[in-house]
């Protein structure tokens, strides 16, 4: 038993690290602008100017993704694009050109996922508090309901938020991403809530103003593996994977914190016991609203961590396989984190992220060859076909990313992409892995 029909194959983007035109045609900042362009923050001092500058290349990227067999994007849309201040005003600009790459998608036989909020929160909400205002939730309101009722009928599949942990804990606790804040923990446990308040929100406008959708929330979070097969190691995974950290500073990588709101309608046990302090009074009060009625589970997997019951986490053997940018390769990520997703939400499991960086490089032949990433993708797939072949619903399965993009803080050290990105002339080369994920996509799995 392998994929079921239905199964959703494609691949993943966001709109910062592939668009470029930063400040064209009405744009507002974004808080990676400003942290790009502040020294010291990302490696080599590189920004996302111009990026891929897919925002004028959309129509040949579009049609490599069709000669590709793509037949699933996931898109994020930038909320300063569409309004530079945040709220207010609507820039005509911004809309006319997800309008055009949203057509051009559809007209190439893709169909469009739509990610409100990858990261780039409009520098002018920043100066307002951003996240820690109370009054987030609302202008998040407001741009879904500009993006639901401008492309209704258009785009059936959105995704509120991509990777809250990250929003939070690297953008506002460690501050290695934008906007590069350090704050104690009785400031960002508010911002979580508001980003809940902000997700449940934006799901009931969604439902209301753009017709028959499907909605995800993003998360992400190493996987955990049981060190062995037995029953206690499996339960010791399963318990580790959604607990609270023990380290009250790693509070924002806690899954269940983030997922038992949105999937569950209740904050964590062991979350509230660590973090309840700090959520506003009456905050029991928004759970319906937070626990708006999700179609699937959806997480970002790329590594896991092995558990033994009694010891926790145990470090990987030395030499332990590992990616460019030095996570550990883990296959069996996909399918134990799949599994416990599904034993405690009882939701279709949606992989909205995998994919690994590697040292990508054009050969003498003008060919771009990475065994190693296609190796990486089957053993992957082939964990989470398991997944799938002992009844775990799974609903589909998005590589990241599609081309070589802005890494986030690496700028362009890393490269995820299934297609090569010469920066300097913008030239693409489809990898080995491009075509070989072809392949599996048009079997539906089969070729694994």
């Amino acid at each position: 038993m392998g994929f079921r029909d239905d199964f959703v194959w494609g691949v993943a983007t966001s709109s910062y690290q592939v668009e470029g035109a930063a400040f064209a045609d009405g744009k507002g900042r974004s808080i990676w602008d400003d942290f790009c362009h502040t020294p010291g923050k990302v490696y080599g001092g590189h920004t996302a100017d111009v990026g891929c500058d897919h925002y004028h290349r959309y129509p040949e990227d579009v049609a490599l993704m069709r000669a590709l067999g793509v037949r699933n994007c996931r898109i994020s849309l930038s909320w300063p694009r569409i309004l530079p201040q945040g709220t207010g005003e609507v820039n005509e600009a911004g809309l006319a050109f997800y309008d055009a790459l949203i057509d051009t998608l559809l007209a190439a036989g893709i169909k469009p996922l739509v990610t409100l909020y990858h990261w780039d929160l409009p520098s002018a909400l920043q100066r307002r508090g951003g996240w820690q205002n109370p009054e987030s939730p609302a202008w998040f309101e407001a741009y879904a309901a500009v993006v639901a009722k401008r492309f209704a009928g258009r785009v059936h599949d959105y995704f509120t938020f991509n990777e809250p942990q990250c929003v939070i804990g690297l953008g506002n606790v460690d501050g290695s991403m934008a906007p590069g804040l350090m704050l104690p923990v009785r400031e960002t446990v508010p911002m979580s809530y508001h980003i809940h308040v902000a997700h449940g929100l934006a799901v009931r406008r969604l439902r209301e103003l753009a017709g028959d959708v499907r909605i995800g929330f993003v998360n992400c979070g190493d996987a955990r593996l049981p060190a062995t097969d037995t029953p206690e190691d499996i339960q010791a995974a399963r318990e580790s994977f959604f607990a609270m950290p023990q380290d009250p500073a790693m509070w924002p990588w806690c899954n269940g914190w983030w997922g038992d709101p949105v999937l569950l309608g209740h904050y964590p046990e062991d979350g509230l016991r660590m973090l309840g302090q700090y959520l506003p009074d009456g905050f029991e009060k928004a759970l319906p609203l937070i626990s708006q009625p999700l179609d699937y589970a959806v997480h970002n997997f790329y590594q896991g961590s092995r558990v033994q019951a009694g010891r926790g986490i145990l470090p990987w053997p030395e030499g332990h396989p590992r990616t460019a940018n030095d996570w550990p390769v883990t296959p069996d990520a996909l399918y134990w984190g799949t599994r416990f997703l599904y034993e405690r939400y009882h939701k279709p499991v949606f992989i909205a992220e995998n994919g690994m960086s590697a040292h990508d490089a054009v050969s003498l032949d003008g060919a771009v060859h990475d065994p190693n990433r296609i190796d990486f993708y089957h053993r992957y797939l082939l964990a989470l076909r398991r997944a799938a072949g002992e009844g775990i619903p799974v609903h589909g399965y998005l590589a990241w990313s599609f081309m070589d993009n802005f890494e986030w803080n690496s700028g362009y050290k890393e490269r995820f992409g299934l297609v090569y990105v010469d920066y300097a002339t913008q030239e693409r080369i489809p990898k080995d892995s491009a075509l070989w994920y072809k392949h599996v996509m048009e079997t539906n799995g089969a070729a694994l």
